[in-house]
């Protein structure tokens, strides 16, 4: 699984210390009992909503008034269907089975915690590549109809939500009686382990790495394939394809083209690197995902907008320029690390701080800070590319409803809640080295003013 230390020698090794929690144990608790309690059926909300109730946030109120929250959620909940554990299961061994048997160049992520170097097979694009073929195919030659999909989304919705919590009560059992690498342990607490996580990279033999599947080649795939599959729902509907949805739709999908083409930089980013794998990131990875990453497009297929070519093409290219310049800031930052600081940004010779810290077994390491390019103008630039990203492939919807600039206002919380448990990460691992840097990168997200 990684060097220098192999799987078979975790289980002698001592346990990591884990990490930390950023935010004190109120807050975890806080956030725990309210991704427990208020996510799942704000899901299935969600859904209801963008299907049934017009996309209107007063109707779908109005119906849990008439009837009760309790009694309201009841009603519009869908129990989980053979149907829908077959599409689920049916996907996730198909993106399985690609993570395992395709080809791809050896890739070695970041140093961990406890000087491991995890190692991975780098073969997202094709997976991806072969994903959305199979499935156009499918739907082309009329062996498949994607439109199945769309009309038992709420069933595999919940499917989702209750079998997501079952896997990650395995992670966590896993974590305890067979971990992977000794870049795991236990806080000592029931609630914290469960919702971190235990394992830092968690694998199931030698090669399947449960955080790719999680995060990658589920969570990002689903939102390529329910992408395209609101596009066909919406043709079968209407016998055409709103300018509205094909921006949207083109969006997305160049958005998850550049993370799978990108895919080995991601394994090296807080997600992978620095998350263990819990209930936050991966429930996250395969419920959230799936539906509120992709709920702009939900929301279109009942409500197309013509936008006329205009209007469309200037959503289009001004997502794509957000796309590119979020892309081009975690490439800068890769050229950067893969160079060792010895290359070129914006055409001259980079900017950096030399920061040197300590591993959790007292082997003492270098780091280089960027501190020129993108990542001179803040800490956490690629954000604000990511954020408005997402707003252009969601405006298409235009303003009839709020529901659809959700994931919007999520992402943007998400982003900068991650930027300062970064800093704060970093604060912890660089000491005086990060105060450097943020004298001389004083903003962490938003130039000049955050």
């Amino acid at each position: 699984m990684a060097k220098p230390r192999a799987s078979a020698a975790a289980a002698k090794a001592p346990a990591s210390t884990p990490p930390k929690t950023v935010h004190s144990a109120l807050v975890t608790y806080a956030s725990m009992l309210s991704l427990l309690s208020l996510c799942p059926p704000f899901v299935i909300l969600l859904w209801y909503t963008m299907v049934h109730a017009d996309g209107s946030v007063v109707r779908a109120y109005e119906h849990l008034r008439e009837h009760g929250v309790l009694e309201g959620l009841k009603a519009i909940w869908p129990m989980p269907t053979m149907a829908a554990w077959k599409i689920i299961f049916g996907f996730g061994l198909f993106e399985a089975a690609l993570q395992l048997l395709l080809p791809g160049k050896r890739f070695e992520g970041p140093v961990s915690p406890s000087g491991n170097v995890p190692v991975y097979k780098a073969n997202g694009l094709q997976a991806y590549a072969v994903t959305l073929i199979t499935y156009l195919s499918l739907w082309w030659f009329g062996i498949f109809n994607p439109a199945i999909v769309y009309d038992h989304l709420g069933e595999i919705y919940s499917a989702l939500v209750f079998g997501s919590f079952v896997f990650c009560i395995f992670l966590y059992i896993k974590g305890h009686l067979a971990p992977s690498s000794s870049d795991s342990g236990s806080s000592g607490n029931v609630i914290i382990d469960f919702y971190w996580g235990m394992e830092l990279y968690p694998r199931i033999g030698k090669h399947f790495d449960i955080k790719v599947f999680t995060n990658c080649r589920f969570g990002m795939m689903s939102w390529a394939v329910l992408a395209v599959t609101y596009c066909i729902k919406q043709y079968e509907m209407n016998g055409r394809v709103a300018d509205s949805m094909l921006v949207n739709t083109a969006l997305m999908l160049i958005y998850v083209t550049k993370f799978f083409w990108w895919e080995s930089g991601y394994w090296c980013t807080m997600d992978i690197a620095h998350d263990r794998a819990g209930f936050y990131i991966c429930w996250g990875c395969l419920v959230w995902v799936p539906s509120i990453y992709t709920s702009p497009g939900m929301y279109l297929v009942n409500h197309p907008v013509n936008l006329g070519p205009q209007l469309a093409l200037s959503i289009l290219l001004a997502g794509i320029l957000c796309i590119y310049i979020n892309y081009d800031c975690d490439r800068q930052r890769q050229e950067f690390r893969r160079t060792n600081g010895k290359c070129s940004i914006w055409g001259k010779a980079p900017s950096k701080i030399v920061a040197s810290y300590q591993t959790t077994n007292g082997e003492t390491k270098s780091s280089l800070l960027l501190t020129s390019g993108w990542w001179g103008l803040s800490r956490h630039f690629h954000y604000v590319p990511e954020i408005l990203s997402a707003f252009f492939w969601t405006v298409p919807a235009l303003f009839d409803h709020f529901l659809p600039y959700f994931y919007v206002i999520f992402l943007t919380i998400l982003l900068f809640d991650r930027a300062k448990r970064d800093d704060d990460r970093c604060s912890s691992k660089y000491g005086k080295y990060w105060k450097m840097y943020c004298n001389k990168v004083p903003c962490r997200v938003i130039p000049g003013i955050y």
